[in-house]
């Protein structure tokens, strides 16, 4: 089970907020933690939502995750939207309890996130994708995708989710859709059939040159 804490900037303040908005930024985090596990009896996996205005802030809310894992509430922590690699260089660098997890969306904006997705690969965190289909349709349509699709009887978003697997990610979806859902289940056994060449062509399609920021 994996749950976020929201800092205060990213809630929508016109829905009940899990903690008081005006309590101590520390405060706020301990209270989301407890609403979390009422409502879900477990955590296994602790986000950060997003990185704070500063990086001294963004420790402070993960000097309050360390405690939740100490206290043996939550088991591994991770930070989503964090698309700046000094961020979490320096927040990995800082941490006692070391990030396992990075959400981000995988979106050429971000430059597909190489140079973070490296950094995940080399540090034992697992990068996970959100905004994999909606954000990349072109990529879908591409003849890579299309033929490894033709020829594993399989459909482009099936052999995206399987290359991301591949790769050691994590591709999140949002389905409600009970096929897409068994389509999706089917994603790792795929990711086993991907031949060399259908993984390199596949990579090719996300590797850029320029730099943009989301």
């Amino acid at each position: 089970i994996q749950t976020k804490f929201t800092p205060i900037a990213g809630q929508d303040r016109s829905k009940p907020m899990p903690y008081k908005a005006d309590s101590k930024l520390e405060d706020q985090v301990d209270e989301s933690i407890q609403s979390s596990l009422r409502n879900l009896g477990k955590i296994d996996c602790l986000v950060l939502h997003s990185p704070l205005r500063t990086i001294k802030d963004t420790i402070r809310v993960w000097r309050r995750f360390e405690a939740a894992v100490d206290r043996g509430e939550i088991i591994q922590l991770g930070i989503s939207n964090c698309y700046s690699l000094d961020i979490l260089s320096a927040l990995y660098d800082a941490a006692k309890h070391k990030p396992k997890v990075l959400q981000n969306r995988f979106y050429r904006d971000s430059n597909y996130d190489q140079d973070l997705r490296s950094f995940c690969s080399q540090h034992d965190i697992i990068y996970q994708t959100f905004w994999t289909l909606t954000a990349n349709g072109d990529k879908l349509r591409a003849d890579p995708i299309r033929q490894a699709a033709t020829r594993l009887e399989a459909t482009p978003p099936q052999i995206l989710f399987a290359w991301l697997i591949k790769q050691g990610h994590q591709p999140l979806t949002g389905t409600t859709d009970l096929t897409h859902m068994r389509q999706d289940l089917k994603a790792p056994d795929l990711a086993e059939h991907l031949t060399p060449e259908e993984e390199s062509s596949i990579s090719s399609l996300f590797i850029t040159t320029s730099h943009h920021h989301p």
